[in-house]
C-alpha cells in the first residue's frame, strides 16, 4: 500500500486481458478490473468515469478513446496523474524532462547520474523502464525525476510543469500512431509547455528550435541550446575537443567554461555524432540545476552506455560488430551509419509506415552491402532495387538470426563494419529490440568460438 491509498478515487481498469497476479494485484488495492473487447466495455460502464488514464498503447484512432472523446470524458496520461500526486511524500522531486526522436534514454540516463555523482537522489523514469507511478510511490522520495517521454505520453498529457525541459532533435517516426508528421511534432512540442527554469533544443534542428519559439513557459523560463560546433552565448558545445558551457556562467558573453574533453567522452564508448550530442544535450539539463562542471567532468567519465546502442560486440579479422538494436527508426540509423565508413547493413522490421528512402540514399556511398531482415522483406527489396541496383544485398526474410549474422560476416573484409541499425521496429521477429540485440550478440560470439 502507498503512503496516500486512502485517496477517496474509485478506481476501474479495462483492457483485453491481464496477467492473473496483474489482476490480482489490482484487485487487492481496491480497483475494479474488466476484461473483454475494450471498445464496448466503456458502454457498459456505471456511473461513467469523471476521467481515464490512457495507456500510450492505444493510439487517439482506438475505439476506446474515441468513446472517451465522444463521451466527453477527459483523458490524461500517466505523466498527468503523477504530476497530481507528486506532493504526497515529504520530499518533493524537481521535474526534468526530456523528449526527442532518438537519443532520450541515453540523454536521461547521464542526467541522473550526473545528479547522483553530484550527492542528489535521482532517477531516470518515464517511457524508459521505471513507470513514473513507481517513482512517485517511493517512501524515501526523490530529489530529481528526469522524465523520458514518448510522442504517445505526450499527446495524451496536459498538466505537468517541468523545471527543465528538453526536445533533442526531430525526424519522421510513428506515423502509423500519430496519423501524420504535424500531429507527430504537436505532440512532441508539448514538451516546453509551462517550463519553470529553462528549455533546451538542438542548436542543429531547426523543428526543435520552431517548438521553442512557440512555447508557452512560466514567466523567467530561459532558451538554451546544444551544438556541436562553436557555442554562442546560451548554447553548450564543443571547442576543438573541449565541451564548453556559454550558458549558465555570468561572463557567458565574452567567456566559456571547460566542462569535460573527447578523453572523457571516449570513457563511455565511440565518440559517435549521436554520443556528443547526447552529452552535450545532458550538460546543458544537468548545469540548468546547477550541478557543477567537476561533478559533470566526473559523472560523463563514469557513465556507460546502455546495451544496443553502437555496441561494439567484438572484432574479428579486423572486422567490428556493432550492435545498435536500439535504431529502430532512421533517424537513429542514420545516426550509426555515418559513425562508420564501410558498412555491411543489417537493416529491416516494421517500418512503421516511415519511407527510408531518403537515409539510404544519403548513406549509399557508406555501404558495402545489405542484409535484409524481417518477416516481410518486400517493401525494402523494392526500395534497394530502385535506388541501389548495384550495392549487393542478401535477402533473409524470416531467417533467425544466426543465419544473418554469418552471411554478414562473409560479405565483409578487413576495415569493415557489420552493423545492426535495423531503421525499424523488432516485434515481427522478435520480442523487443533487446531481444534483437541480444540474438545479434550471441551470433556473433557464435562466429568467434
Amino acid at each position: 500500500m502507498t503512503p496516500w491509498s486512502n485517496s477517496g478515487v474509485s478506481t476501474t481498469a479495462i483492457a483485453q486481458e491481464a496477467e492473473p497476479e496483474i489482476k490480482d494485484l489490482a484487485e487487492l488495492i481496491g480497483a475494479k478490473v474488466i476484461l473483454g473487447e475494450e471498445s464496448t466495455l466503456l458502454k457498459a460502464l456505471e456511473p461513467l468515469p469523471d476521467f481515464a488514464v490512457v495507456s500510450p498503447g492505444f493510439s487517439p484512432n482506438h475505439p476506446l478513446v474515441q468513446e472517451l472523446l465522444a463521451r466527453k470524458i477527459p483523458i490524461y496520461s500517466d505523466i498527468d496523474l503523477a504530476w497530481r500526486l507528486r506532493d504526497k511524500t515529504d520530499r518533493v522531486a524537481r521535474w526534468l524532462t526530456v523528449t526527442g526522436t532518438n537519443g532520450k534514454t541515453t540523454t536521461c540516463e547521464l542526467v541522473a547520474h550526473m545528479l547522483r555523482t553530484g550527492g542528489q537522489r535521482a532517477v531516470a523514469c518515464g517511457n524508459i523502464g521505471n513507470p513514473i507511478l513507481d517513482m512517485i510511490r517511493d517512501p524515501e522520495g526523490f530529489d530529481f525525476l528526469v522524465v523520458e517521454l514518448s510522442s504517445f505520453q505526450l499527446h495524451y498529457s496536459h498538466d505537468f510543469e517541468a523545471e527543465v525541459s528538453a526536445f533533442l532533435n526531430f525526424a519522421e517516426d510513428h506515423l502509423d500512431w500519430h496519423g501524420s508528421l504535424d500531429d507527430y511534432f504537436v505532440a512532441k512540442s508539448k514538451i516546453f509547455n509551462q517550463t519553470s527554469g529553462a528549455i533546451v533544443f538542438n542548436e542543429e534542428d531547426a523543428k526543435t528550435f520552431d517548438a521553442a519559439k512557440a512555447a508557452v513557459v512560466q514567466e523567467g523560463a530561459r532558451g538554451v541550446s546544444f551544438t556541436l560546433g562553436v557555442p554562442g552565448k546560451s548554447m553548450v558545445g564543443y571547442v576543438e575537443e573541449f565541451l564548453v558551457d556559454r550558458a549558465f556562467l555570468a561572463e557567458r558573453a565574452d567567456a566559456a567554461l571547460e566542462i569535460a574533453d573527447l578523453d572523457d567522452l571516449g570513457q563511455i564508448g565511440e565518440i559517435t555524432i549521436q554520443l556528443r550530442q547526447n552529452v552535450a544535450a545532458a550538460t546543458a539539463l544537468a548545469r540548468a540545476v546547477d550541478v557543477p562542471p567537476v561533478v559533470i567532468k566526473q559523472a560523463i567519465a563514469s557513465f556507460r552506455l546502455a546495451p544496443h546502442r553502437q555496441q561494439l560486440v567484438a572484432i574479428r579479422d579486423e572486422v567490428r560488430f556493432v550492435d545498435d538494436s536500439k535504431a529502430t527508426n532512421a533517424h537513429a540509423a542514420a545516426g550509426a551509419l555515418a559513425s562508420f565508413e564501410s558498412v555491411i547493413w543489417i537493416v529491416g522490421g516494421l517500418l512503421k509506415d516511415v519511407d527510408i528512402t531518403p537515409l539510404v540514399k544519403k548513406h549509399a556511398s557508406r555501404l558495402k552491402a545489405a542484409v535484409l531482415i524481417g518477416a516481410d522483406t518486400s517493401e525494402l527489396e523494392r526500395l534497394f532495387s530502385e535506388e541501389l541496383p548495384q550495392l549487393p544485398l542478401r535477402v533473409m526474410t524470416g531467417k533467425p538470426m544466426s543465419q544473418v549474422v554469418v552471411v554478414a560476416a562473409e560479405i565483409a573484409a578487413a576495415g569493415d563494419t557489420v552493423l545492426l541499425a535495423p531503421a525499424a521496429a523488432s516485434m515481427d521477429q522478435y520480442r523487443d529490440y533487446a531481444d534483437r540485440g541480444e540474438q545479434f550478440q550471441m551470433a556473433v560470439q557464435g562466429l568467434m568460438s
